[in-house]
């Protein structure tokens, strides 16, 4: 093995470069040497000297306290997750001491804040205003992990491109999204907001989000301001406890953790946040080397970072500030431009300036970021731009939006088991369907949590409904709720009464058994049961961790005795994390897995169950065979004893890196997915066994739909390198593509491989390639793959 010092990559060290949209998503395409002009920043550029001096001017005129006042965000009346601090932020907006606000949508309301604001105070500057718009405002997409189960930029783009359209209509400007941490736990009830595991994957979806929230240009009345987040780590919190510590290496955290969030860099995203969790000792809110040694210095950031809610008083609890005000010294030195809600910069900043521990200048460069992404919006220009009824009225939900929504949703579940072809159901081959399970004609837990504004109450299309809409008179349907979410022990109401926890008092024993049975006999007077189990929509989220990942409540015991009926069973599971699948991965014909598919989630599950549109998705996430295995990931690096179950020699093997009561493989890997179709792959034909340090690779494979419906398939790249100066990981993937064929269609899918697609942190933490042998591997999933072989050579 030999180094190779390559002038191109070695300027990249420590760095990951500007993501580049492509047909073919290929690693390669996030490594440009010279960063480049994103989109999102030409117009507001052209007028940068006007700018520049329509800003100094403006901070020139402004007090202390005024500009203190500009570090301030505030929440309104809407969804907080947090003690909810203040309720006299219009009075305080009046005082020029809130630079933006959150949880306060609506056109008319948003008006009545920038009035304020613009009318009623010295200077005029107008508000910033935020919500959470994580995957739709009020037409509703996918959870998520469920958009990152698309592998498809193109619709990934679009749902947050819509999203901002009726976003903006609604007067905000401002999203918190997307979420870029990195997931291995699923315990972690945030699973649902992220991509999945992969760093190559999340990247991808994190700048399609950028890209479809953030449109050419912020100028533009239709887009609104992204926020990278949670920077950083936050993904990794230990035992997949919400708001927990995190511990990883230099070498773990520049590998997986940090390409995300460089790659919004390069995608011009406009704002950053910090993270709640401890990283290796130092909270992320008060670490000036996360946030401006490397966000600014080293990776040229030029929007605002805002803290997470009440981010900074937590570093009291933290140990890490002695009290408050030492807190808000703490946050602010390191680089944190806004507070987000714990008011600690409008109490101490002003004292700590007089104090000689906060300069002024340093305050005015935050101020002056702040009121470049004002200016950028547009803002001073006219304050009222996002507040237009009319387009509210034109935009929101309307039909294109919803069949968006319907598009995305159907590209996103993921088929895990079909067995004998049990799916699709063809309605003039079944007269009657047994539709049972909680989630199966629930509103409320259509849309997932981190909904924004979505309405859980009419628009949300349920499954029941979808199914009749679709299959109309031909079918006759017999529905059972059947389950429930929890079963509720004394003790539980005992703590309800007690105040501990806000547990939903769901059944009684009695009530349960009389579901069960109305679901037995819903089955037995049916020619198929489609059961829509899983977790309420509450049980994901933040602040909704779980030590189990079984299907709660009494789900499964209700499965048990459908099984016992000997009719053909499919299991419709709605979650926003991986789930124990065990028995139904046994006992089930067929799994979908449908996340929180949104707003038009009935329909789009009605297109796929019927035959009308054949799935695609494929997992973002792997899928552990029980809690036990966690955290399990495709990616992992082999041990000094590893083993190999498909080895026949070692499956007696006692000291080797395995379980004593379960395989080491998961139940589900990373990138399975299946079609109602076949994709026949043949074997990898690479356009040479070597490539050269300054040369490239093309990898092709034939590909074949020999079955009987049209389809996509996701075909997957990944590498592998047999030896470096760290160990490496088993897999890693490097690109996909996303490709239609038609039934009885043949293709040739190539990649163009390079070196820098092979570029990693090597021992000294510099970053680029070695010489050496390399596997590459082209295939349906990350265990189902057709392998070839090359050497990188120094020529």
């Amino acid at each position: 093995m030999k180094t190779v010092i390559k002038p191109t990559l070695l300027a990249l060290s420590m760095t990951m470069g500007g993501y580049v949209m492509a047909s073919s998503t290929m690693f390669s395409d996030m490594i440009n040497v010279e960063r480049t002009e994103s989109a999102s920043t030409a117009h507001w550029q052209d007028d940068k000297e006007k700018m520049d001096a329509f800003i100094g001017g403006l901070i020139n005129q402004m007090t202390l306290k005024e500009k203190v006042g500009q570090l301030d965000l505030q929440s309104g009346f809407r969804n907080v997750t947090g003690p909810f601090i203040n309720e006299s932020y219009e009075q305080q907006i009046k005082d020029g001491q809130v630079g933006a606000i959150f949880n306060a949508y609506g056109a008319d309301f948003g008006r009545e804040l920038q009035k304020i604001a613009v009318e009623e105070t010295r200077l005029g500057i107008p508000l910033i205003v935020g919500h959470d718009i994580i995957h739709g405002h009020k037409t509703i997409f996918p959870q998520s992990i469920g958009e990152a189960a698309t592998w498809d930029l193109d619709a990934v783009k679009l749902s947050a491109r819509v999203a901002a359209k009726e976003a903006s209509a609604d007067g905000i400007m401002w999203t918190f999204a997307p979420m870029a941490d990195l997931v291995r736990d699923p315990r972690w009830g945030r699973v649902s907001e992220a991509a999945g595991e992969d760093p190559f994957l999340s990247t991808a979806m994190a700048v399609a989000r950028v890209e479809g929230f953030q449109g050419d240009d912020l100028s533009q009345e239709d887009t609104i301001m992204a926020t990278a987040k949670h920077f950083v780590g936050y993904g990794l919190s230990q035992a997949g406890r919400d708001y927990h510590t995190t511990d990883v290496s230099e070498h773990e955290l520049w590998t997986t953790q940090m390409p995300p969030f460089k790659a919004m860099v390069d995608a011009g995203v406009a704002t950053f946040m910090t993270s709640f969790n401890d990283l290796n000792g130092i909270p992320a809110t008060g670490s000036k080397r996360l946030l401006t040694d490397i966000l600014r210095d080293q990776w040229g950031f030029e929007g605002f970072v805002v803290t997470d809610y009440t981010a900074i008083n937590e570093l009291v609890p933290h140990g890490y500030a002695r009290d408050d005000k030492h807190a808000a010294e703490i946050a602010f030195n390191a680089g944190a431009d806004m507070d987000m809600v714990g008011q600690l910069y409008i109490n101490y900043l002003e004292e700590l300036v007089a104090e000689g521990k906060v300069s002024e200048e340093k305050i005015d460069t935050a101020v002056r970021q702040i009121l470049e992404m004002k200016w950028r919006l547009g803002l001073f220009e006219d304050p009222y731009r996002y507040n237009d009824e009319s387009r509210a009225k034109r935009e929101i939900l309307s039909v294109e939006n919803q069949n968006a929504a319907r598009d995305v949703a159907r590209k996103s579940f993921v088929l895990l088991k079909n067995d004998n072809q049990t799916l699709p159901l063809k309605d003039d081959e079944i007269k009657s369907i047994a539709l049972i399970g909680p989630l199966a004609d629930s509103k409320f837990d259509m849309i997932g949590n981190w909904a924004a504004a979505g309405d859980r109450k009419s628009h949300p299309v349920t499954v029941l409904e979808g199914f009749k809409h679709r299959f109309g008179k031909n079918v006759k349907f017999n529905y059972a709720k059947g389950a429930s979410y929890e079963y509720i022990t004394s003790q539980q109401e005992i703590d309800a009464l007690q105040g501990i926890g806000v547990p939903r008092i769901t059944a009684d024993d009695s009530s349960l058994e009389k579901e069960m049975k109305r679901a037995v006999a819903a089955a037995k007077k049916s020619d198929v049961i489609v059961m829509v189990m899983g977790e309420e929509q509450r049980m994901s989220g933040e602040a909704s961790s779980r030590t189990e990942l079984t299907l709660p409540g009494n789900q499964q015991q209700v499965m048990e005795e459908l099984k016992k009926l000997g009719k053909p069973m499919v299991l419709v599971v709605m979650s926003g994390r991986p789930n124990d699948l065990r028995w139904a991965d046994e006992n089930v014909d067929a799994i979908l897995h449908a996340w929180y598919p949104g707003t038009m989630g009935g329909i789009a599950l009605a297109d796929v169950i019927s035959g009308d549109f054949t799935p695609s998705g494929k997992l973002p996430m792997t899928f552990p065979r029980s809690v036990g295995q966690v955290p399990i990931f495709y990616n992992e690096k082999n041990t000094g004893r590893p083993y190999f179950a498909d080895n026949p020699n070692q499956r007696q093997e006692h000291y080797k890196s395995r379980y004593d009561d379960s395989p080491n493989t998961p139940l589900y890997a990373f990138g399975h997915g299946l079609s109602y179709t076949q994709f026949d792959y043949g074997d990898i034909r690479l356009s040479s066994e070597e490539l050269a340090v300054d040369g490239e690779l093309t990898v092709s494979v034939d590909i074949t739909n020999s079955g009987n419906y049209a389809g996509e398939e996701v075909v997957q790249l990944y590498t592998r390198q047999h030896v470096g100066s760290i160990t490496r990981p088993v897999k890693e993937l490097k690109g996909f593509q996303k490709v239609h064929f038609d039934k009885g269609e043949s293709k040739t899918i190539s990649f163009t491989l390079t070196p820098a697609d092979l570029a990693f942190y090597r021992a000294d933490m510099s970053w680029g390639v070695e010489t050496g042998s390399f596997d590459v591997f082209v295939g349906t999933a990350s265990d189902d793959v057709k392998k070839a072989s090359f050497e990188l050579v120094e020529k």
